[in-house]
């Protein structure tokens, strides 16, 4: 590193620098700051050349830091909390009802439950443009990755505000022509003797079951995916038993309830936004809409 020369550091190459750092890759890097691959190549490269260190080594894995990116991280990591809470202030201090406000949600809740809701704001708050980030990660509120999002759990840190809204009930559900083929189960495990639908790395069915004495495993589900959608789409189209939550499963007349004796666990509803942008006009007018309209939904 060059000490002779003091560096005006561009905030947009520290951004660059801690994305590769957190994703391993440009390509996961760029989409978490919403730039391209190459451009944020650059930023990297650009740093790279400021400071007169190589920060990453590129493998055919992805980027691989070296011992200078890692001693570098802390500090960039701080100069990251200082420029986001600045960004926090200056959102807070915000008056006007127009502009965009960004929501995170899982993939089901933004595709089965926001849509509706959404045009339903629009009409109240027309003035409000919404960014939906359709995501089954949690988005990350205190470096903005969203304005406010949807969850399933509580936040961890003091600093996020977060209301119980609602809850998901969960149940085991089937299409009826598949019923009319197969024969409807009576007891828990004649479930072992249809066809099941199940997620693939989660393992929140294979718990569930173990819980209520009847464990399943792998194995035992013929279709296994983590799109929560495609897996309607499964059962709507008859595939298979499948466990999804009771809103969900009365959009459609032609699936029915199985075993209706079985407790799922319910799963509950969040509603999380930054203590420092509630103050925001818009970004509050959005979050009270949803806070007023979601439990009315569930």
């Amino acid at each position: 590193m060059r000490p002779d020369k003091e560096l005006g550091f561009d905030w947009r190459l520290v951004r660059a620098f801690l994305a590769a750092l957190d994703h391993g890759s440009l390509l996961g890097a760029a989409r978490a700051v919403g730039a391209s691959q190459p451009t944020l190549g650059r930023h990297i490269a650009e740093l790279e050349a400021q400071l007169g260190v190589v920060l990453f080594e590129r493998t055919g894995r992805g980027l691989r830091p070296t011992e200078m990116a890692t001693r570098l991280a802390q500090a960039a990591r701080s100069m990251e909390s200082g420029a986001l809470a600045l960004s926090r202030s200056v959102s807070g201090a915000n008056t006007a009802l127009a502009g965009t406000v960004r929501i995170s949600a899982s993939q089901a809740t933004a595709r089965h439950l926001l849509p509706a809701l959404l045009a339903q704001m629009r009409r109240e708050l027309p003035e409000i443009q919404v960014e939906l980030v359709a995501t089954n990660e949690v988005s990350n509120l205190l470096r903005r990755e969203a304005d406010i999002a949807l969850r399933m759990s509580p936040p961890e840190t003091g600093s996020v505000i977060a209301r119980r809204v609602g809850r998901f009930a969960l149940g085991t559900f089937a299409q009826r022509d598949y019923l009319r083929r197969r024969g409807t189960p009576r007891q828990i495990t004649d479930l072992l003797k249809h066809d099941l639908l199940g997620y693939d790395r989660d393992d929140s069915i294979l718990r569930s079951s173990a819980q209520l004495g009847a464990p399943l495993k792998r194995e035992d589900f013929c279709f296994r995916t983590d799109d929560v959608s495609v897996y309607w789409e499964a059962l709507r189209q008859g595939m298979g038993i499948g466990f999804v939550s009771e809103s969900l499963a009365h959009t459609d007349g032609e699936v029915v309830r199985v075993l209706p004796s079985i407790k799922l666990p319910v799963l509950p509803v969040w509603l999380a936004v930054h203590r420092e942008v509630r103050t925001d006009r818009r970004i509050r007018s959005v979050y009270d809409f949803l806070a007023r309209t979601i439990p009315q939904v569930l």
